[in-house]
């Protein structure tokens, strides 16, 4: 009976490994332009591939940064189902934001570790995703010190599917050498992949935290370097590792009719 239930355990494991969990953070556009004034903001944390399930989320800290000065964002939550058909609510929150002069802004949520029974550690996804405003590029660049953080080589908007996308981690302020770098589609048209590898993809940065991904096809997607964080005690009285995860989303667009 040990046996089975350890290879039960396992299995879940396996599971949640390949549907990786993520905080998705999506803006209704990541470029503004002409008389737009409003962002609308969504997060929730979730498996963005599979759709679910959703997950327990609250939000310690979070900001817009432009040019160095932090602006507040005001969430509203609501809860949504754990799992289609399910009655367990969990949050998810809105906001609208306000652009207030022109440049890149950097829209960040720092969460409450999530405790993960099957994994046996918490985890903790500090995400940012970027929004360009009025034609003003500059900034995109700069670290804005989050404690988990992902610095993007790539301009992280006007991506086209096909570009390859270059960033670094760093996790306390180092370059995280070596570890995994989880990537996820945010699936909103149903897409379907022929074996669970395909849900999560994976890649690895080098010796000093570097890493870069080729985007194949347009949509949100979602970066989420694997970091270690200390321990936490839980519930039970037991401490457990914090898995620290720098995250960022960026959106690809389809490339145009013409070259198709």
């Amino acid at each position: 009976m040990k046996k089975v239930l350890s290879t039960l355990a396992l299995l879940t494991a396996m599971t949640t490994a390949a549907e990786a969990h993520f905080v998705v953070l999506k803006p209704s556009s990541d470029i503004v332009e002409g008389n737009k004034r409003i962002i609308k903001l969504e997060t929730r944390f979730t498996h963005p591939m599979e759709g679910g399930p959703n997950m327990e989320y609250r939000i310690i800290n979070s900001g817009a940064y432009l040019n160095g000065k932090k602006y507040k964002i005001n969430w509203k939550e609501h809860l949504i189902p754990a799992m289609e058909g399910s009655t367990k609510k969990v949050p998810m929150y809105t906001a609208t934001f306000k652009i207030k002069r022109p440049g890149v802004y950097q829209f960040f949520v720092d969460p409450a570790p999530y405790f993960e029974p099957a994994e046996g550690k918490f985890i903790k996804q500090i995400t940012k995703v970027y929004v360009e405003t009025f034609g003003l590029e500059d900034g995109w660049d700069k670290p804005i010190g989050l404690k988990a953080e992902i610095i993007p080589l790539t301009r992280p908007f006007g991506i086209w599917e096909g570009n390859t996308f270059r960033g670094r981690v760093f996790i306390n302020g180092k370059p995280a050498a070596n570890i995994d770098v989880e990537v996820e589609y945010l699936n909103t048209k149903g897409v379907k992949v022929p074996a669970d590898p395909f849900v999560t993809q994976v890649i690895k940065t080098d010796e000093n935290g570097y890493f870069e991904y080729t985007i194949p096809w347009a949509g949100w997607w979602g970066f989420s370097a694997i970091g270690e964080g200390g321990m936490k005690k839980y519930k039970d009285g037991k401490k457990y590792p914090i898995e620290l995860d720098a995250v960022i989303w960026v959106k690809a667009y389809p490339k145009p009719q013409e070259v198709k």
